[in-house]
């Protein structure tokens, strides 16, 4: 009978601890600065939309300068860490990820320097 009412207790207690999950869209820029005959660009990261080891591609806006891509996930998280790559080079060498927060409301925009923090 213990064995019962601890186990309910516990049941009750960890399915109240469920982090309830939003749906983000997420659009990101990146600014490539001094580099020409690039090949591919692309972002790594957490998450059920990103991956460390297969990077999301982002789409050429102006040659050998600007890219971007729009993704959705869904996470509770309030942010998720990224990196970017540029001809399958990653960037921040020994340096933190990049951290995304999300917007608080609707889509979140986030514009980064290749290989700045």
């Amino acid at each position: 009978m213990k064995a019962i009412i601890l186990t309910i207790i516990a049941v009750t207690l960890f399915s109240s601890c469920v982090q309830k999950a939003y749906e983000r869209e997420v659009t990101v820029y990146l600014t490539v600065k001094g580099k020409q005959n690039i090949k591919t660009v692309g972002i790594l990261g957490d998450g059920n939309k990103l991956d460390w080891d297969k990077a999301l591609p982002l789409q050429e806006v102006v040659k050998d300068s600007l890219y971007t891509t729009t993704f959705k996930m869904r996470t509770g998280y309030l942010l998720v860490e990224a990196a970017f790559t540029v001809n399958d080079t990653v960037e921040l060498k020994d340096k933190p990820n990049r951290r995304i927060q999300f917007a608080k409301e609707g889509a979140t925009v986030y514009k980064a320097v290749f290989d700045e923090s």
